[in-house]
């Protein structure tokens, strides 16, 4: 299984940014905002491959978020 870039899958937004707990959920990363911010509070959550704790943290299109999950790294790039 590769993880190169080209296979993150892209997810479109509406507006120009999105925050990261909206875009987590958006992407299916998390189920809901509670789970947003405990993988947000946990440093479980990477955005240009920096870990972010910040849940109003603004994300442009190019974007790449990543979430470490217990069956390993899914990612999703904003669109």
């Amino acid at each position: 299984m590769s993880n190169s870039e080209s296979a993150v899958p892209e997810v479109p937004i509406r507006d120009d940014v999105i925050r990261l707990g909206q875009f987590l959920k958006l992407a299916d990363l998390a189920e809901d905002g509670a789970q947003a911010r405990d993988l947000i509070a946990d440093g479980e959550v990477r955005v240009n491959g920096e870990v972010e704790t910040r849940r109003g943290r603004q994300l442009v299109r190019g974007d790449v978020v990543s979430v470490l999950m217990p069956a390993g790294e899914e990612a999703a790039q904003v669109g």
